[in-house]
């Protein structure tokens, strides 16, 4: 085997493992996957005979790769949850548990991220999210994370608590019984299904926010408070009829499809204290093709 071959090896070893931190910094399947590809040629311009914890080296690079895009998305002004025309953008939601899906996403998942903590991720600025993710999420130590942001320490450790309260302050954490959680999702689809407003306040937290990204050709929108979310319910009909079970981000949430089979929506739940807290609606036909659903079936 050539040095080069066995290079390649020795990071494929590490290539899902940096897929999971360049999603999490970024939120977007195929620029994770861009983020990924940029750190293997960073990795065949270096000499890396001397360092000896060669994934923590592509961890670390695959940050300054991600720093680098984000700050492209601020001067493009991008970054914000909203774009110049006002309309919804969600991160990309990773589904699984459906038949024939990609072995890689599961194991993307396996430390799952909630839609609505990526949410809140994207509403920090670039130094601050590349912080908290190689810290909170990695373990990654703040002297090997200052050298990616060009900062002390000190300051990378300020910059990673600032974005720590921000993500504490706006994302509960979910209800850790993904068995309760299916039953809730469930509920709100019967409701749903049903038109029943009543159950629907009663599942819904009254704090409960729902947002709808429907992409550059379909309305958007961000709805709070149950009564406001409630009143959506043909709207959520509409989808509910067509729902089947799959784990989104990790979490039970539903996909609906057409009469082929096509994917209409991706629906993400957060569920706290036995009441939805958070409900992300993707129905943008452009994005739901890219995260390649196809025709999927619900896995037996």
């Amino acid at each position: 085997m050539s040095e080069k071959e066995a290079l390649a090896r020795r990071f494929e070893e590490h290539r899902t493992h940096l897929r999971a931190v360049a999603y999490r910094m970024l939120g977007s399947l195929s620029e994770s996957e861009d983020a990924v590809q940029e750190t293997w040629i960073r990795l065949n311009r270096s000499d890396v005979t001397g360092v000896e914890n060669l994934g923590g080296w592509l961890t670390t690079v695959t940050g300054r790769v991600c720093l680098d895009m984000l700050r492209s998305r601020t001067t493009r002004a991008e970054e914000s949850l909203h774009d110049q025309d006002g309309r919804v953008r969600l991160p990309d939601p990773v589904v699984t548990g459906l038949a024939g899906t990609d072995p890689e996403y599961e194991m993307l998942m396996a430390d799952s991220v909630g839609i609505a903590l990526l949410v809140v991720l994207e509403t920090l600025a670039p130094a601050e999210r590349v912080a908290f993710v190689l810290h909170d999420l990695f373990a990654v130590p703040f002297d090997e994370i200052a050298p990616v942001l060009g900062r002390t320490a000190a300051t990378t450790r300020q910059l990673a608590s600032r974005a720590r309260r921000r993500v504490q302050g706006a994302v509960p954490a979910p209800d850790p019984d993904l068995v309760r959680t299916r039953e809730i999702v469930d509920a709100f689809l019967a409701a749903s299904r049903g038109g029943d407003l009543r159950a629907l306040l009663e599942l819904l937290d009254p704090e409960v926010v729902a947002r709808s990204d429907g992409g550059a050709l379909r309305p958007s929108l961000v709805r709070r408070g149950a009564q406001d979310v409630a009143s959506q319910a043909i709207t959520f009909a509409r989808f509910a009829e067509a729902a089947y079970p799959a784990l989104v981000n990790g979490i039970p949430g539903v996909v609906s499809r057409s009469a082929d089979g096509a994917p209409l929506s991706v629906m993400a739940f957060t569920v706290r204290d036995g009441r939805i807290v958070a409900l992300d609606i993707l129905t943008d036909p452009e994005r739901l093709a890219r995260l390649g659903l196809g025709t999927v079936r619900e896995a037996d």
